[in-house]
């Protein structure tokens, strides 16, 4: 189970934001508002690639 979630900092007290969680095999992706509708669950290394695909703005 995650229980480690973390809301990004620049994201200051908005609630249209997504919450990251991590366990050993598996990263937690989830909507801060809704935070029971739902947990994508990806491996690390995908996660690390949409992080890297984010910060070079080739999400378009």
């Amino acid at each position: 189970m995650i229980s480690n979630w973390k809301k990004s900092t620049r994201s200051g007290q908005q609630t249209a934001c997504v919450e990251v969680g991590s366990m050993p095999d598996l990263v937690g992706i989830r909507d801060t508002k809704n935070r029971d509708g739902g947990t994508l669950l990806v491996d690390p290394s995908a996660f690390a690639a949409l992080v890297d695909a984010v910060k070079a703005d080739r999400l378009r």
